[in-house]
């Protein structure tokens, strides 16, 4: 198959980093996607710069692509998931995820990674959409700008309850930052297969087109409508074949990343499993 699989490191909360890039490469995993963590290329590290370099020659001897994913739980704030985030009430929460947003694109940059993934975060207060948008684009746009200085992609990814889930306000998004700091080829979507069966109205492979030139990263994994429940492959509702063909399609070139986080526990069962399971769904889609 000429798709690049992957996997993301947040489904293996109970290995040793080193030792999950070798079990992607030695199923057949072409790509990680690196969930920046306390246990794995922590960027707040005084040692990162050591992480960093162990880990580039590790991919590079492995063979492996890599993007940079921002989802860490408990990273920024122990009490608190996911928090603080571009949609926090303060503007010092906010330079907190920003901060280490520049941070990530720091590490993409010096691992040669395709992109940085990214969403926006809850919106934990009423407060008007327009207005809410520009907050959210206020923080984007320093981030763009820093990453376009470094030539990192980004990757923004619509998810089910934060601000923006859909992919019409990922456009919204997009036009408002571009009208702010002009055209910005450096800032694309990251497409989730399960949150568009979850939230979305038409088929997953639909919005593989609409997004194709802007496309620079993709999770995987199954799901129901309306449920955002990350499933192994053959527990929920997608119909694999016509996703995989429409990134055939497009020429989509990046990783395509399978993401279980909560399988931890059998991750190595969940991984080999994934990994057949899109190969034979590739070949059917042929």
């Amino acid at each position: 198959m000429s798709l690049l699989l992957g996997y993301n490191s947040n489904g293996f909360p109970f290995h040793r980093w080193p030792d999950v890039l070798e079990l992607v490469a030695e199923i057949g995993y072409g790509s990680v996607a690196i969930t920046l963590d306390h246990h794995c290329l922590d960027p707040f590290s005084p040692r990162l710069d050591e992480e960093i370099e162990r880990t580039k020659s590790e991919l590079e001897r492995l063979g492996l692509h890599s993007v940079i994913e921002t989802g860490a739980r408990f990273l920024l704030n122990p009490r608190s998931k996911h928090e603080p985030t571009l949609m926090s009430p303060t503007a010092e929460e906010r330079a907190v995820r920003i901060d280490f947003l520049k941070r990530s694109v720091d590490v993409a940059a010096a691992l040669g990674s395709d992109a940085v993934s990214f969403w926006s975060g809850i919106l934990r207060e009423p407060v008007e959409w327009s207005t809410a948008m520009d907050r959210l684009v206020a923080g984007v746009r320093e981030v763009v700008e820093y990453s376009g200085e470094r030539s990192v992609s980004l990757a923004f990814e619509p998810e089910p309850g934060m601000f923006v889930e859909r992919v019409e306000q990922f456009d919204e998004l997009v036009e408002r930052v571009e009208a702010v700091v002009g055209p910005s080829p450096h800032l694309g979507v990251t497409l989730d297969v399960g949150h568009l069966q979850c939230t979305e109205d038409r088929p997953p492979a639909e919005y593989v087109h609409a997004c194709r030139d802007r496309l620079f990263n993709v999770h995987i994994e199954d799901m129901v409508r309306g449920v955002h429940e990350h499933l192994r492959f053959g527990d929920g509702e997608i119909d694999f074949p016509p996703v995989l063909a429409a990134l055939e399609d497009v020429g989509y070139a990046n990783g395509v990343h399978v993401e279980l986080s909560r399988h931890g526990h059998v991750a190595p069962v969940v991984m080999r499993e994934s990994y057949d399971f899109l190969v034979a769904a590739s070949q059917s889609s042929a």
